[in-house]
C-alpha cells in the first residue's frame, strides 16, 4: 500500500518558473519570500550556506544536495554564514530592467572567486496540496546528496528543468511543471523516510504507523463516504478507542477533525477550479447540504465559499501577469 502516493497524486504544479545562477565568492542574496510556493533548489561547484527566517542556524549545503523550501519562506543564501547580502529584487532589477513575466532567468552575481552554479525552481501548488501537504511541512528540507541512492538522477533532473526552460522549446512551461512535480515527490519521500519522528507534524507521522497509514488511505480513496471513528477503526484493525488516542497521538488531530480537514482541501481545490456548482462542491466533501457545507467552510477558511473562489481568481490573475515573483525570490 503506497499511502504516500496516494496522498500525493493530487497534487499538481500549476506553474514553475526557472533559474540558473553563476555565482562567485563572496556572494549573497536574501529573499522576504513568496507565499503560498515551494522553492527548489540545488548547486553544483562550491557549497553554500542558506538560512532560513526562525529555522535556526545557517545550513551548509554541499555541491548536489536538493533543498526545498516547501512555504516560500525568508531566508537568505551565501557562499559563507558572514557573506554581506544583497536584495534578490534588487540583483534581478539591476539584471533585468523593465516588466518580466514567467520567462527564466539566467544571471551571474559575486565578487569573481570560487564558483558555484545554482538551479532554481517556484512552484506553485493546487489548493489541496498547499492546505494538506505542504502547511504541515517545517520551513526547510534538505536531501543530502550523500545518504540519496538516487542522488544523481535527482539532480540530473533538476538541471534538466532549469536548462530546458532556458532553452524556451515548445512545451517547457509544461515539461517544468510535471518534472517539478517529480521533484517534489523524491523529496517528500526521503524526508517522510527519514524524519518522520516525535518532531514532525500532521499526517506525516501518521503515514509511520502502518495501522494508522490504513485509516489514512481510507479516508483519502473515499472522502465523500460517511465515516465514523468506528469504521476508521475497523480499517485500522485496532479497537475504537486505542485507534483513537493512536491517531491522536501521532497526527495531532482527532480521526474526524482530519477527515473534516481533508474535505475542506479537497473542497477548495474545486471551488479554485471553478468548473462546478456549490451543490456539488458540497456533495464531493461529504455534505449533503450546500449550506450546512458553506458553514463549515467557512469555519475552515474563515471565508465563505464564493468569497474564497473570488480571492483565489484574483491570486491566479496575479500569478500570470508581469513583475510577479520569480525563481530567485
Amino acid at each position: 500500500m503506497d499511502v504516500l502516493g496516494e496522498v500525493l497524486a493530487i497534487c499538481r504544479a500549476e506553474r514553475a518558473v526557472t533559474a540558473r545562477f553563476h555565482l562567485s565568492a563572496p556572494w549573497g542574496l536574501h529573499s522576504s519570500g513568496v507565499s503560498g510556493s515551494a522553492m527548489i533548489r540545488m548547486a553544483r561547484g562550491a557549497p553554500w550556506w542558506v538560512d532560513v527566517a526562525g529555522g535556526g542556524p545557517p545550513l551548509r549545503v554541499e555541491p548536489g544536495d536538493l533543498v526545498m523550501l516547501p512555504l516560500g519562506a525568508a531566508h537568505r543564501m551565501s557562499s559563507a554564514p558572514d557573506a554581506p547580502t544583497v536584495p534578490f529584487a534588487q540583483l534581478l532589477t539591476q539584471r533585468t530592467p523593465g516588466a518580466r513575466d514567467e520567462a527564466p532567468l539566467d544571471l551571474h552575481h559575486g565578487g569573481g572567486g570560487e564558483s558555484c552554479e545554482m538551479f532554481s525552481a517556484l512552484l506553485w501548488f493546487s489548493a489541496y496540496c498547499r492546505h494538506s501537504v505542504l502547511s504541515v511541512l517545517p520551513p526547510l528540507i534538505h536531501v543530502r546528496a550523500s545518504e540519496l541512492s538516487t542522488a544523481v538522477s535527482l539532480t540530473g533532473t533538476m538541471e534538466s528543468l532549469v536548462t530546458e526552460t532556458l532553452d524556451q522549446r515548445p512545451g517547457w512551461r509544461l515539461s517544468a511543471s510535471r518534472m517539478g512535480e517529480l521533484l517534489m515527490v523524491n523529496i517528500l519521500r526521503e524526508h517522510l523516510l527519514r524524519a518522520a519522528g516525535p518532531t514532525e507534524a500532521g499526517w506525516w507521522r501518521g503515514l509511520s504507523d502502518p495501522a494508522i497509514a490504513r485509516a489514512i488511505a481510507a479516508m483519502h480513496r473515499e472522502p465523500a463516504r460517511g465515516w465514523t471513528v468506528e469504521a476508521l477503526a475497523r480499517e485500522a484493525a485496532m479497537s475504537r478507542s486505542r485507534f483513537s488516542d493512536r491517531f491522536k497521538a501521532l497526527v495531532g488531530d482527532t480521526p474526524m477533525g482530519y477527515l473534516g480537514g481533508h474535505r475542506m482541501a479537497l473542497a477548495a481545490e474545486k471551488l479554485e477550479a471553478g468548473h462546478l456548482p456549490l451543490a456539488q462542491v458540497a456533495q464531493g466533501a461529504g455534505y449533503e447540504s450546500d449550506k450546512v457545507f458553506a458553514r463549515a467552510f467557512r469555519r475552515w477558511a474563515g471565508l465563505s465559499p464564493a468569497a474564497y473562489a473570488k480571492r483565489e481568481v484574483a491570486r491566479r490573475t496575479a500569478m500570470g501577469s508581469p513583475n510577479t515573483a520569480s525563481a530567485g525570490d
